[in-house]
């Protein structure tokens, strides 16, 4: 049985589902190859418009298989070094998928996969959901994950939780930045498809020079070369052919071509 289960409806909402819920998803080389291989492919896809990551039964993800971290143990130096830099590559694609990327928090997050949360766009959770970034308990690191959460919710936060891997419940989640929104788990669905529908009525290219922006825009100064980078972005856009189309459909108060 596939540890990820993928699902594309009309509108070109692709879901990935993390498909072990007899281990609260947790996941394991065998996994991290799926979501790799799932992202490499969805993402030059022109009819994928949106991703949505979630799991399946009651939990989002345990963050790492601590039997398949056992067994790494035993593994070499090198040996260990590659399957880390597996896990670091499926969230970097994670992170830098070109379309909008949204996180359906239905139940408990850690470890990695609070990591998996911080390389999505938006994030929203059930309420009754929790959070930790455990590696700690366990005399591990978050390494591969912790670009993304220092990202997600800043320095301070995080030295707090990766050391001290306590469990914070979804509002202080949302407080610190790691989650944009909370609802009941019964409401969850109907929160996601309000912020699907805004996110398929922008254009495709636009949302993902946006995304690349934001990304590239982190912590540098705005210097001439920023200027540079961020007026030619603007540019091109009034002048490429999805921006000249929306601005039209606009100025016609019609929908542009993209929306459904």
């Amino acid at each position: 049985m596939s540890k990820l289960t993928i699902a594309i409806d009309a509108r070109g909402v692709a879901t990935l589902t993390l498909n072990r819920p007899e281990v609260h998803n947790a996941f394991d080389d065998g996994l991290i190859a799926e979501l790799t291989e799932a992202l490499a492919r969805l993402a030059p896809d022109p009819a994928v418009r949106v991703l949505v990551l979630t799991g399946a039964g009651a939990n989002f993800s345990a963050g790492a298989d601590l039997n398949w971290m056992r067994r790494m143990g035993g593994f070499s130096a090198a040996e260990n070094l590659a399957d880390a830099m597996g896990l670091a590559t499926m969230l970097r694609r994670l992170n830098e998928f070109p379309k909008p990327t949204v996180a359906r928090v239905n139940g408990a997050a850690f470890a990695g996969g609070v990591g998996l949360i911080a390389c999505c766009d938006i994030a929203i959770a059930a309420t009754e959901a929790v959070f930790a970034v455990s590696e700690v308990r366990f005399g591990l690191v978050p390494g591969t994950i912790g670009p993304y959460l220092v990202a997600a919710i800043g320095s301070r936060a995080s030295r707090r939780l990766f050391q001290t891997a306590e469990r914070i419940a979804a509002d202080e989640a949302r407080r610190i930045g790691l989650i944009h929104e909370i609802v009941p788990r019964a409401e969850l669905d109907t929160l996601v498809e309000k912020f699907v529908a805004m996110l398929l009525e922008g254009g495709a290219r636009a949302q993902a020079v946006s995304k690349r922006l934001a990304i590239d825009l982190a912590n540098r100064d705005v210097d001439d070369e920023v200027l540079r980078d961020t007026s030619k972005a603007s540019a091109d856009a009034r002048a490429g052919a999805e921006g000249r189309e929306g601005t039209t459909a606009f100025l016609e108060k019609r929908k542009p071509a993209w929306r459904p």
